[in-house]
């Protein structure tokens, strides 16, 4: 049995690691850690977890939980696990980080486009991007996991195949995404009050989003160079889910069925990314509640350009889906143990 502490356990991804570890066989929470909910029962703030949950929520000593669990999960904002990671810690227990803190190998990108110091570099050379389907081989021996977030993941995997191969040109890569509200978290913010986000739609961080960086990195690796990419996020009066549609330059006429081709050497062994049949677009109600990804494309012969098509849930898939299906990687245990959640309808 897996002993899991959670740092950041009531937050939206933390209450969502919560709801898939519940009902995963091998693994057990023993720290339900909150700094705002010290001393509260943890089901008394998500009613959902009545009678299945019993536990208060604890402080967040990562020193004291490292001696108490095998795994922490950090769903805690940019900067707090860089402020207090030691090799004390790390020398004890695994850790996954939901956060931004070493996803970005070159610090001086991260203090740029994060505005905050990193306070321990030291260890952005041994943690391994946790984007399972890419890094499962270095995921599988690291201490250290920098679980890929939420926009990138849907991104960086609708893409990748076609990067890896050449097939397109990805200087020419522009990405426009759409997300629901519980990607901003739960915290209190005026913008996203329902009166402020429902019957609207808007763009934010538009050409200064820090998601850009990481996908840029991340699609550099895929074809040996450097990416530079455009990136617009936009908000969306739902819930949950993501959905990127992406538009690039091919470098040579190729058809559907060459396109459908390479993402299944790709993604035809994969359980949790579906690449749609041909004609098909994903859409983020037939991912909601789930750990899949699903992709879809068209040629556009007209412009010379493909569009590719990618929906994820943004709590799952994008956050504690992930970081469980990392957990699974680095612990030895079948990759999709605790995740077959069917998508939910309606």
């Amino acid at each position: 049995m897996i002993r899991i502490g959670i740092i950041g356990a009531t937050g939206y991804a933390g209450a969502e690691l919560v709801r898939i570890l519940h009902g995963h066989k091998d693994a057990e929470i023993v720290w339900y850690g909150s700094r705002s909910y010290v001393d509260e029962k943890y089901a008394s703030i998500y009613r959902n977890m009545f009678e299945l949950v019993e536990d208060e929520c604890l402080g967040d000593n990562m020193a004291e939980m490292a001696e108490r669990v095998d795994v922490i999960f950090t769903a805690t904002p940019q900067g707090y696990l860089a402020g207090i990671l030691t090799e004390e810690i790390l020398e004890k227990v695994k850790i996954i980080d939901l956060s931004a803190d070493y996803r970005i190998k070159d610090v001086s990108v991260y203090e740029k486009w994060y505005g905050i110091e990193h306070k321990s570099p030291q260890f952005i050379d041994e943690a391994v991007y946790g984007l399972c389907e890419i890094n499962r081989d270095k995921v599988k021996n690291a201490r250290l996991v920098a679980n890929p977030g939420c926009y990138t993941t849907c991104s960086i995997l609708t893409a990748y195949p076609l990067v890896k191969e050449g097939i397109i040109d990805p200087n020419t890569l522009i990405v426009d995404a759409k997300s629901g509200t519980s990607g901003a978290g739960r915290g209190a913010k005026v913008p996203n009050l329902f009166c402020e986000v429902n019957e609207s739609i808007k763009a934010y961080g538009v050409a200064s989003h820090r998601h850009t960086p990481e996908i840029e990195e991340q699609l550099g690796y895929a074809c040996g160079g450097d990416v530079v990419i455009s990136f617009t996020p936009h908000l969306v009066p739902m819930n949950r889910g993501i959905l990127a549609t992406e538009y690039a330059a091919l470098t040579r006429k190729v058809t559907a069925e060459e396109i459908k081709v390479v993402y299944d050497k790709y993604y035809g062994e994969e359980t949790f990314v579906r690449v749609l049949p041909m004609g098909n677009v994903p859409e983020t109600r037939w991912v909601e509640g789930s750990n899949y990804v699903d992709i879809g494309f068209k040629i556009d012969e007209r412009t010379n350009r493909i569009v590719m098509i990618g929906a994820i849930d943004n709590l799952v898939k994008g956050a504690a889906g992930q970081a469980v299906q990392n957990m699974n990687i680095m612990f030895g245990l079948p990759e999709n143990m605790g995740l077959d959640m069917v998508p939910l309808f309606p």
